[in-house]
């Protein structure tokens, strides 16, 4: 079913959350000496509102002065000192770690912003004397469970049997394995209302809870510095600057629209900078979030529950989700991709910018407006290579389309009245022929550095002669082993960040129904 497509304004949609103070960012610092914590603390102040002293990563003499800390920091400070069992560094035994509560607890300061703020204490912590003394002196018990391998599912009952006293927050910490499982954590943090608590979903998966917490009615989103990215790397904290300068963390609000890119493994997008940049230009209230998904049925139901407006859709799912498509639009229909949905009362309407971002991105490139009489190897058969070949066609080229399923190659060819070939060294002169213009369309190369190989580097087997243009649609390195190897030869060569820039444009006219503006993106 083919529509004509429609612009909702950003108002049309609306999920709303009970009103409470809006979640703070809490820098987890894990440096070695209170001196490199505060240096931290220094540099990241105006991002942050309150921070995390990680006592179990201290060397022991440097334990001895915490006391002083939040004092010398001046903002409020949570003291945990995490054991082994819950993804700490403390390994002295609870005996030495309740007596280093108690040094860190004594002595109040009548100011109490002199004091801990918060002191965290895991569920089955329960030490009166050290419970006594952070009420006496005003520090609220976070009364914390971790789970660092699995998903909590029950989580809103769990919270409720955690709430002691009215005085201690509740806090779960646990990995998600799957986007369906942080799903869930936002399902049960309706539950909850407006009541104070803090929950955190580990792992790659969990990083729209990082952002999103808002959503999640959480007290406090952790964390961690660039600098100590390494310390906390499983947890995969958001830094505090990407929070404040990319996704306006403080800006997130229960009626805050939603959008997003999904695909697997879904690292390093540039997506959410180019669309972010754009809702702050035109001073809209909505975020743009990576959702790493194994399946694109797991990416729609978390649009679902949390009633996103729309959708960028990425390796591998740009085929996979025209089944669950309303409508879709002429060029999806063609192409059989899709890289954008958008919501309407009838459900997700399916639309391709690939094949006009690239487009363009190609006339940019080759100095032309059209490829007529230009020989084009397209490396590939998947949904990139299908926007790729509607692309050339369009602009006149005469290519061949190589891949290493030989079957899939001949029935994107066929298409458009192209040639195919199998990716290998036999086809060497085919490939040579076909080789004014390479597009190189497959993963190989992502995240790739070093020396060119068989597993990153789709044409392992060509030797450049430095009278090709390459073009590889791999933005992430921005020179990946096939394009080093390509510049070295002599070869004109880009990657695919300009296709990106363009086609996220188009998206965000499509999910926003206002231009993204004269302004290029970053």
């Amino acid at each position: 079913m083919c529509l004509a497509p429609r612009v909702y304004p950003l108002r049309f949609f609306c999920y709303t959350l009970p009103i409470m103070t809006a979640p703070k960012v809490c820098l987890c610092l894990t440096g070695g000496t209170l001196n490199e914590d505060l240096a931290l603390v220094e540099k990241y102040r105006p991002c942050i509102d309150m921070a995390e002293l990680r006592a179990d990563f201290l060397q022991k003499d440097e334990r001895l002065h915490i006391r002083r800390f939040p004092e010398l920091a001046g903002i409020p400070c949570i003291l945990t000192i995490r054991r082994k069992i819950d993804g700490g560094k403390f390994l002295d035994g609870e005996a030495n770690r309740s007596m280093l509560f108690a040094r860190a607890l004594a002595f109040a300061d009548p100011n109490p912003a002199k004091n801990f703020a918060f002191v965290d204490f895991e569920e089955d912590f329960f030490v009166p004397s050290l419970q006594d003394a952070a009420l006496a002196f005003g520090t609220r018990i976070i009364r914390s469970r971790h789970s660092m391998t699995e998903n909590i599912p029950n989580i809103a009952e769990k919270i409720e049997t955690m709430r002691v006293t009215g005085y201690e927050i509740p806090k779960i910490s646990c990995r998600a394995n799957s986007l369906a499982e942080v799903t869930n954590m936002f399902r049960e943090a309706k539950k909850l209302g407006d009541s104070e608590h803090i929950l955190c979903c580990m792992g790659p998966y969990g990083v729209p809870a990082r952002i999103l917490a808002a959503f999640l009615n959480s007290y406090l989103t952790y964390s961690t510095p660039e600098e100590n990215a390494g310390d906390m790397g499983e947890l995969y904290h958001v830094d505090p600057r990407t929070l404040e300068e990319t996704y306006r963390f403080r800006s997130i609000r229960g009626d805050t629209k939603i959008f997003g890119v999904t695909g697997f493994p879904l690292v390093n997008s540039l997506s959410p900078e180019i669309h972010n940049t754009g809702y702050k230009r035109h001073n809209m209230n909505a975020v743009y979030i990576p959702l790493r998904s194994d399946t694109i049925e797991e990416a729609l139901e978390f649009a679902e529950a949390l009633n996103m407006s729309g959708l960028s859709v990425t390796v591998p799912h740009k085929e996979a989700v025209i089944g669950r498509l309303a409508s879709q639009s002429q060029a999806v229909q063609k192409i059989q991709a899709c890289n954008t949905l958008v919501r309407t009362p009838e459900g997700w309407h399916g639309r391709n910018t690939d094949a006009a971002g690239l487009e363009r991105a190609l006339q940019e490139f080759v100095g032309a407006r059209t490829l007529s009489g230009v020989k084009v190897a397209i490396i590939g058969a998947g949904g990139a290579a299908k926007a790729a070949a509607f692309a050339v066609k369009r602009l006149r080229g005469r290519a061949c389309v190589f891949n290493r399923t030989v079957i899939r190659a001949k029935k994107l060819a066929e298409m458009y009245g192209f040639k195919w070939a199998f990716l290998d060294i036999d086809s060497y002169r085919l490939l040579s022929k076909y080789s004014d213009l390479i597009i190189q369309t497959t993963s190989k190369g992502m995240d790739s550095t070093g020396q060119a190989n068989h597993d990153n580097d789709p044409l392992y087997f060509y030797t450049f002669s430095g009278k090709e243009a390459l073009y590889d649609l791999i933005y992430t390195p921005l020179e990946t082993p096939l394009m080093a190897r390509a510049r070295a030869a002599g070869c004109r060569v880009e990657g695919g960040y300009s296709m990106l820039k363009y086609q996220a444009h188009q998206q965000f006219e499509y999910f926003t129904g206002e231009p993204y503006g004269p302004h290029e993106s970053k």
